[in-house]
């Protein structure tokens, strides 16, 4: 199999199984009209085939303008702005937002670990 005809498979498959997904929704919103349409079509495996990639192929044009225009209306990142790509500097400074009484108790905590790290150095000392 060419590189070619895997693509094309590939994409054939794509087609085939999004516009199965788009019939599906469809039958999911009109389920009378969908059952007469595919009552028509019968057992046709081929014929099936052929509409849902038509259906596909349609769903994929559609999904491409949509994306297409909300790509054209959202303003690019990545080129300069109107004022030339000039920068600005903020400066800012950092306040601390900690709550007076948490910082005593980390201050009190803190004390202890020292305390308690000061007697299992004086037990290991009387240990050894």
């Amino acid at each position: 199999m060419s590189p070619d005809n895997l693509s094309e498979t590939l994409q054939k498959g794509f087609r085939v199984t999004l516009g199965a997904t788009a019939s599906l929704l469809e039958a999911l919103q009109d389920p009378q009209g969908a059952s007469q349409k595919f009552s028509e079509i019968g057992s046709d495996f081929d014929r099936l085939t052929e509409e849902f990639e038509t259906k596909g192929e349609t769903t994929e044009q559609e999904a491409r303008q949509f994306v297409d225009s909300m790509m054209t209306q959202m303003p690019n990142p990545f080129q300069p702005s109107e004022n030339g790509g000039a920068t600005q500097t903020v400066n800012t400074t950092a306040v601390p937002v900690a709550d007076p009484s948490i910082t005593l108790e980390l201050k009190a905590l803190t004390q202890e670990i020292a305390q308690i790290r000061q007697e299992i150095e004086a037990l290991k000392q009387n240990e050894g």
